[in-house]
């Protein structure tokens, strides 16, 4: 098992745009294996590669109905029906607000050696997917807020103990937010 560090919300690896993954070897199955292990370890359903500092486009994912990873992902919005809930990031931690999502998406990437996968997704896990797929493009829930709420967070966030310390790493569960995890699943 090995957790990495996760990085937060300040790091410029957040805000840029992910390599594709061009090499379906050992290394791509070590940093897959480090996501799921971090991300369960911090309580999460979905984590992206450039939040533990790796530039390439991989994600992985479990809501507890659905656990697996996704290389190289695509979705396109299936019908036009929303959702709005929770959403938080484990690279913001403490900061949780109501986000707009598509409800239903059909991804698709490749595994871990280089298989299509292709998926119809609903709900969390759709939510799970659009999350993930927005951080590989450098983009962060914060970004898909209302103004208001955009606002609200920014301000928690500057208020926030790791952000008024400059931490843009850390440990994991070194801060001990005692918040949920994204998406309203916490331990």
């Amino acid at each position: 098992m090995t957790i990495q560090p996760v990085r937060l919300f300040g790091d410029p690896i957040l805000r840029a745009r992910a390599a594709e993954v061009t090499e379906f070897d050992r290394e791509l199955r070590q940093l897959v294996a480090d996501l799921i292990d971090t991300m369960h370890d911090d309580g999460g359903v979905g984590m992206a590669a450039p939040q533990i500092g790796v530039g390439l486009r991989v994600f992985v994912y479990d809501t507890g109905d659905a656990a697996g990873h996704l290389v190289n992902p695509t979705y396109v919005v299936e019908g036009e029906e929303e959702q709005v809930g929770p959403e938080g990031c484990l690279s913001i931690p403490g900061v949780r607000y109501d986000t707009r999502r598509a409800l239903r998406v059909r991804a698709s990437g490749f595994d871990v050696d280089g298989a299509p996968i292709e998926f119809a997704a609903e709900g969390l896990l759709a939510r799970c997917v659009q999350h993930e797929t927005d951080h590989l493009d450098g983009v962060l829930f914060l970004d898909r807020l209302d103004p208001a709420s955009r606002k609200e967070a920014m301000r928690t966030i500057r208020e926030s103990d790791w952000f008024t310390a400059g931490i843009t790493v850390r440990s994991s569960r070194a801060l001990g937010t005692g918040q949920a995890g994204p998406f309203g699943r916490g331990r």
